[in-house]
């Protein structure tokens, strides 16, 4: 099975010039842990977490004008929206990740959760 049959495709993103603390709200109004960080033509940048900002917080501070550019992960964990689930879960253990966003022509269209994987199998399962 492919990824883009279990993905999620609603994904909060980011701007590299948005705030720390616009990040941070919006994850906590969405009740998110992180987000990809995109250009305008969706292309990633990056991805923040929220344990990046919690370590910005207790070094730095002015969080309410310093832009996520200077604190997003720029070295991403990807996958492709037609990649094998199975490929991408490998992807997510090996690299200690809870989720990874999924490209398509270079562009953010979706983010894969383990949550996505397991439910996924769960559902296998009970189909059986």
């Amino acid at each position: 099975m492919k990824i883009r049959d279990i993905m999620h495709y609603e994904v909060v993103m980011l701007n590299p010039e948005d705030t720390v603390k616009k990040a941070l709200d919006l994850m906590n109004e969405k009740k998110i842990n992180g987000a990809p960080v995109v250009d305008k033509y969706r292309k990633l940048q990056g991805i923040v977490v929220k344990a990046d900002i919690y370590r910005f917080l207790i070094e730095e501070g002015h969080y309410d004008t310093y832009p996520i550019s200077n604190i997003m992960t720029k070295s991403v964990v990807t996958a492709d929206i037609d990649e094998d689930i199975v490929d991408a879960a490998q992807k997510i253990i090996e690299n200690n990740i809870e989720a990874i966003p999924i490209l398509e022509d270079k562009k953010v269209v979706g983010l894969l959760s383990m949550e996505n994987i397991i439910e996924h199998f769960i559902e296998l399962n009970k189909r059986r």
